[in-house]
């Protein structure tokens, strides 16, 4: 008889897509992919996203359902526990730090913004974001009124124009749904948020593609310039040359498919061994690529165009581009209020669907590797990320622990946790015992080539491009006059000649290290738990 290490199961197949399909459809599919399209150029950018997309992303997206379900069909459906049981060694559950560290670090900060979007949604439908000046400082200014970007401690206001009264509700929300379980709270939600968000995005998508040109002096920032400018390639050997356009593709391609951040290999644990995850990662991965380049690429990219232009819409950073321009550019609209208000609902909604992924693998930790109970374990994490939460949130003078925590924990972490799974997929379970139980149950077969790029491909191309990306990111290497200047998040921590350390950066920094230090003394007894269980090595049930 199969162990298991939690009696929660999906009850449907169409459940479990549309759960892992919104784990992954968030913000950055509607904010940071348009922001970062337009940065790049468009065109280019969409190859290398692409290209990325096919060495990284669906190959470690195989590896993540194919550990995870493996994991849970043998008794375990948190990381540590995973980790543990494929690599045969106890040392191995403390791979799974990051693993839990990095989903409920990124809820702290997630959930702040989940509650721009629902705030910008009640401000548009009161019509509060109709000023009479329509200009991008207007929006601006509301923005760094509503978030508390002009100073530390600004945030905490409970006004409709204010960020902390939206904040409460969506974080009781996220806990509420999560205390309902696997089925009867994410599979649930995800059933109705999932179609309703997709919904959504076409009517915006639709007002958007039959605009007419905004501004009557500049006929040429239309709909299909704007179009143009999202897939038409552009300098292309000039662009395609710059490493930091591959560094910005692979990172949102983690971002797109829920790659390294702990969710999936969750997710796909409470699968059984007759679920075909071949078909069921390709079918959430295409609904969340549908969501990203179809949805959000072509609402915001052509939209920011028509008003902004060329020059206008690459200078426009992630936050600005959804919470500064896109305001804009729906109050020069016919019904714009009615739109605005659609488009941040739909994107509280994505962001929701994303939330909620974050605190499953702490709560499944929690339940599997302490002996807590669902109430338990839910008031626990609830304390956790509320503390850090509300550090992130009082600290909100120009978004500094935001950023700060995003940068450390959403983008470098992110890639040494792909990096690892991608290793432990080819290198310790295996490819060939992998490829035997990603088809286990598969109506198809994942093409034979794949399983070389999995083991070679995949993580060379991946070392690659995180090696380029410390090279320039941390250490702030010149190719162009060989120095080395430290600048940016190094800086903040570090210091340089012309800049002191940030002491909120360091804090920022120094409460990640504190959750992973937490975390990993209650890994530490979980592992004495499993030895007393007997589950400390790598013993296969049969199947």
């Amino acid at each position: 008889m199969r162990k298991t290490g939690s009696s929660e199961k999906w009850t449907s197949h169409v459940g479990v897509i549309l759960a892992v399909a919104g784990s992954a459809v968030g913000l950055g599919n509607f904010l940071r992919f348009p922001g970062l399209a337009a940065q790049y150029g468009g065109g280019a950018f969409m190859i290398a996203y692409f290209i990325s997309l096919l060495i990284l992303g669906m190959p470690i997206c195989w590896a993540e359902w194919t550990m995870g379900r493996y994991g849970g069909q043998n008794g375990f459906n948190s990381s540590p526990g995973i980790f543990q049981f494929i690599t045969g060694r106890a040392g191995g559950r403390y791979l799974g730090v990051m693993s839990i560290l990095i989903p409920v670090i990124i809820y702290m900060y997630y959930v702040y913004i989940e509650a721009w979007c629902l705030g910008y949604a009640v401000n548009f439908m009161i019509g509060d974001l109709d000023f009479p000046t329509k200009n991008v400082d207007a929006y601006s200014s509301f923005w760094a009124g509503f978030v508390g970007a002009g100073e530390d401690g600004s945030a905490v206001g409970f006004k409709y124009n204010q960020v902390g009264f939206y904040l409460i509700i969506v974080f009781i929300l996220n806990f509420f749904i999560i205390y309902r379980g696997i089925a009867r709270g994410i599979e649930f939600f995800c059933k109705y948020a999932m179609p309703a968000l997709i919904v959504l995005g076409i009517i915006v998508l639709v007002r958007v593609l039959t605009l007419d040109s905004p501004i009557p002096d500049k006929p040429e920032q239309n709909i299909v310039n704007g179009l143009g400018y999202m897939w038409n390639p552009r300098d292309l050997s000039e662009q395609l040359l710059n490493p930091q356009l591959w560094l910005a593709a692979s990172g949102q391609i983690f971002f797109s498919l829920s790659v390294g951040f702990g969710v999936i290999i969750t997710y796909s644990s409470y699968l059984s061994n007759k679920d075909d995850i071949v078909l069921s990662s390709l079918s959430a991965s295409s609904a969340n690529e549908f969501c990203e380049v179809a949805l959000g690429g072509m609402i915001i990219v052509p939209a920011a165009f028509m008003f902004l232009g060329q020059v206008g819409v690459k200078d426009q950073g992630t936050f600005d581009l959804g919470f500064k321009v896109l305001p804009l550019v729906f109050s020069k609209m016919p019904l714009g209020g009615l739109f605005g208000f659609i488009f941040f609902f739909l994107l509280f909604l994505a962001a929701m669907t994303s939330s909620l992924s974050m605190l499953q693998p702490g709560i499944a930790f929690f339940e599997e590797g302490l002996g807590l109970r669902r109430r338990q374990s839910v008031t626990l994490l609830g304390m956790i990320t509320a503390l850090g939460c509300m550090f992130i949130v009082y600290f909100s003078k120009d978004v500094k622990a935001l950023d700060t925590v995003d940068f450390w924990i959403g983008t470098f972490m992110i890639f040494v946790l792909a990096l690892i799974q991608t290793i432990l997929f080819g290198w310790v379970l295996g490819v060939r015992k992998g490829w035997e139980e990603v088809h286990r149950g598969a109506a198809f077969r994942i093409p034979d080539f794949v399983k070389f790029v999995v083991k070679y491909i995949s993580p060379l191309y991946l070392l690659g491009i995180f090696s380029l990306w410390v090279l320039f990111e941390l250490f702030g290497w010149r190719p162009d006059t060989g120095e080395f200047i430290v600048t940016g998040y190094v800086a903040d921590l570090l210091g340089s000649k012309d800049q002191a350390p940030n002491i909120v950066a360091r804090m920022s920094v120094g409460m990640i290290v504190v959750v992973a230090v937490f975390l990993g003394m209650m890994i530490s007894l979980a592992g004495k738990r499993w030895v007393n269980d007997g589950r400390n090595r790598r013993k296969e049930v049969s199947r």
